[in-house]
């Protein structure tokens, strides 16, 4: 995997080649101190990846942003920045995942997810980082926010987002409830064409006026159970 790291803080820079080169093995990291340099070297080396900074001289990251998606081959794209305020311009342009400065880790791996489901030409190369992941992520004009897999009762389908339901709080994602359900196959039980729950928070089923609905525990949203899987749901109960 290659990545092209545009950044003019040479401190930064360098903090960023040695996230990348722990969270990501194999990686080929190349630096440019400046957006024009950026374009140069985006072109000659075509990355997979480019961690972009936002505010730098003489061409800013949404201009080089902009100008990277119009190449032949255009890679994944990372804003990293200080400024929250360049968010909602971020995701306006459909970058792939957005940070807030100083990165982490974490962060890191998680918004490189993230990236990887909006280009799935680049899925099989990017998802080594994290075989076993235990975190959903969403881009929000906060940068990019996570959840535990471990604390998600249920994912609803909605009409261009997935919303992942956890005791305390909700977020809203962008794969599709198909990866999901392949993604966490050990946790997550199809009910529906448009919910998932976890497995070990099914309390049961009842019927309702508008069907069979899920009771989960600690939440009160109750998924409907469609009849093609009602039987399937029934045996999961039953084998506990």
């Amino acid at each position: 995997m290659k990545c092209l790291i545009i950044e003019d803080e040479a401190l930064a820079a360098n903090r960023l080649v040695r996230l990348m080169s722990e969270a990501v093995p194999d990686i080929k990291c190349f630096v440019a101190s400046n957006g024009e340099d950026g374009l140069h070297q985006a072109k000659d080396k075509v990355p997979d990846l480019v961690l972009l900074d936002v505010r730098m001289p003489r061409m800013n990251g949404l201009e080089v942003a902009s100008k990277l998606r119009k190449l032949r081959i255009p890679p994944a794209i990372i804003f990293c920045t200080a400024y929250e305020i360049h968010a909602l311009e971020a995701i306006q342009m459909q970058v792939d995942a957005y940070l807030l400065k100083p990165v982490n880790r974490d962060d890191l791996v998680n918004a490189i997810n993230l990236a990887c489901k909006a280009n799935r030409m680049q899925l099989p190369s990017i998802r080594k980082i994290e075989s076993n992941p235990r975190y959903i992520s969403s881009i929000t004009h906060r940068g990019v926010e996570t959840m535990r897999v471990d604390i998600v009762r249920c994912f609803i389908a909605e009409e261009k987002y997935v919303l992942a339901c956890g005791e305390n709080r909700d977020l809203l994602i962008a794969e599709s409830l198909k990866d999901l359900e392949l993604r966490f196959k050990d946790k997550m039980l199809r009910v529906h064409r448009k919910a998932l729950v976890a497995k070990d928070y099914l309390l049961g089923i009842r019927r309702s006026n508008q069907g069979w609905i899920v009771s989960l525990d600690g939440i009160e949203t109750q998924p409907p159970v469609s009849r093609r899987h009602l039987t399937r749901v029934r045996q999961v109960l039953a084998d506990r």
